[in-house]
């Protein structure tokens, strides 16, 4: 049995994606989003101490396939039901040029395209946080020049990096579908919703669309419920 913990709008999604591409059964157990700061519940502390999703609990049919498991880490968590369905080809070959760029945009996803992203959604609450009047101008001050400086001029080479790499292949591995497109999602959706893909952006809007139309995608969001990375 598979049990995802999904916490609404989160990384969480991707693995309800992954799962019905696999057209694996599962079940959801959801947990909603503090209405404040929109951190996770501390219910889901007691699945994984870190309290973050997602998580997913597999329990083997028999004992002697071992006992339960519980994965956290988007990346880890797709890579261990893709290396256990080999035949649904969501991992390009091994040794091949293809799989080596594959690897490359699983670890990239959070390792690299995330910290950026998250920096902008802190700095950009900065502005506008409750703090005393007479330090307000001050904060504000110190939080637009960061943006400014450092945080978008990141997110504008990250954004060409992607853009240049989907102008080279149909999708991030390469010219076939892969897990690394689900990685990948959370990040560009991203970026899409807090700061837009601009102009200069056609490939990465035309990949978005590309993977939005994915029966799986959208069965996933029927599952999964409201996802604010698309507005709604």
């Amino acid at each position: 049995m598979i049990t995802v913990h999904h916490l609404e709008s989160s990384r969480s999604q991707r693995v309800l994606w992954l799962l019905e591409e696999l057209g694996l059964e599962y079940e959801i157990v959801r947990y909603a989003r503090d209405p404040v700061t929109l951190l996770a519940p501390p219910s889901l502390r007691a699945i994984h101490p870190l309290g973050k999703s997602p998580v997913v609990v597999v329990e083997p049919a028999g004992e002697a396939e071992g006992g339960k498991i519980t994965l956290a880490e988007s990346a880890a968590i797709l890579e261990y039901f893709v290396e256990r369905h080999p035949a649904a080809a969501l991992a390009p070959p091994a040794g091949t040029a293809e799989r080596a760029r594959y690897t490359y945009w699983m670890h990239y996803a959070e390792g690299s395209a995330m910290p950026p992203l998250l920096l902008k959604l802190v700095f950009e609450r900065m502005k506008t946080a409750p703090v005393p009047f007479f330090v307000k101008p001050v904060v504000k001050s110190i939080a637009g020049r960061v943006l400014s400086t450092f945080v978008d001029p990141q997110l504008e080479l990250h954004g060409g990096w992607v853009e240049r790499a989907l102008g080279e292949h149909a999708w991030f591995a390469g010219e076939t579908f892969s897990a690394a497109d689900i990685q990948m999602s959370f990040p560009v959706e991203a970026s899409a919703k807090r700061r837009g893909l601009g102009d200069g952006a056609s490939k990465a809007r035309a990949w978005l669309e590309r993977i939005h139309a994915r029966p799986a995608y959208q069965k996933a969001l029927e599952r999964g419920g409201p996802y604010q990375m698309l507005g709604g």
